[in-house]
């Protein structure tokens, strides 16, 4: 019964690529002309986002709002990008495309949205933070896998919301994490779905292979130290959020990087502190 439901589930995840609100190649092609190593132009830039007026509109709106308290008023998207730099811009796009896949769909009762984000840009910021102390990876490509991380929860609470409800249940039962609870309770667990959206939506390894082992980086086969890095940021959100001193995974991680765990802790909590979140939060609900 299970297997059959959750075989369904994932022949339809294909499928989310239509309820984006403009076109997922956009993604693609927009990461490429971003990275670090791109030869691509502002007017490149412009010229993708310009071929969904909607997009450009909302970005346009973004970056002259509150949240980003620019001095001039930002009339193109190529002025967008050359103020904000092209890491914002391709996290805007990103984000945007994920609010827009809830604007589609009614998420159960218990899905807090607003923690949701919250937690994803947490984990986006630390990742991005720690990247720059262990020198491995690039920063912004790290934020915005963090930012994509758990995008797996907010699809299963789309597309299954009596599933993902039986899985919380489940959780406080077995007084678990959530990702045990969903591997006992299908087989699978969020981090596999987020994946799999991920690719399908054609975005590359450095992102979607982070995304599918965040949760046991040890058996990544590729992007481990990406994996281990997010699998860092998250568990350290998770023990403030919870209140605990540290975790036994918290120092394992920091120990695989030698890091001193005092240190990330305060980093860690800087971060939970810090205005930015409120401002992000500002600009998706």
């Amino acid at each position: 019964m299970y297997q059959e439901r959750v075989q369904k589930f994932l022949k339809e995840l294909p499928t989310l690529r239509e309820d984006l609100p403009f076109s997922p190649t956009l993604f693609k092609t927009l990461f490429e002309q971003t990275g670090g190593d791109s030869m691509s132009s502002l007017e490149d830039i412009a010229e993708t986002m310009s071929l969904d007026q909607g997009l450009t509109t909302r970005v346009l709106s973004l970056a002259n709002s509150a949240y980003y308290g620019l001095q001039a008023e930002v009339s193109s998207v190529k002025r967008a990008a050359a103020v904000l730099g092209l890491s914002e811009i391709r996290n805007i796009v990103l984000s945007l495309g994920v609010k827009g896949l809830t604007e589609k769909y009614s998420l159960p009762e218990g899905f807090d949205y607003a923690s949701y984000w919250r937690h994803q840009y947490l984990v986006a910021s630390l990742s991005a933070q720690i990247c720059r102390e262990v020198g491995e990876g690039v920063p912004a490509t790290l934020f915005t896998a963090g930012l994509l991380h758990d995008i797996g929860k907010l699809v299963m609470a789309m597309r299954r919301p009596d599933d993902w409800e039986a899985i919380q249940e489940l959780r406080e039962d077995r007084e678990c994490s959530e990702s045990e609870a969903e591997d006992e309770y299908w087989g699978l667990d969020h981090a596999v779905v987020g994946s799999l959206v991920l690719k399908y939506w054609d975005l590359p390894s450095e992102l979607v292979e982070p995304v599918n082992w965040h949760h046991v980086p040890a058996l990544a086969p590729e992007q481990q130290s990406a994996a281990s890095i997010i699998c860092l940021a998250n568990a350290l959100v998770h023990c403030l959020d919870e209140s605990e001193e540290c975790s036994e995974e918290v120092i394992d991680a920091c120990g695989e990087f030698r890091l001193d765990v005092e240190e990330i802790m305060e980093l860690a909590q800087e971060t939970v502190e810090s205005d930015d979140v409120e401002h992000f939060l500002s600009m998706l609900i």
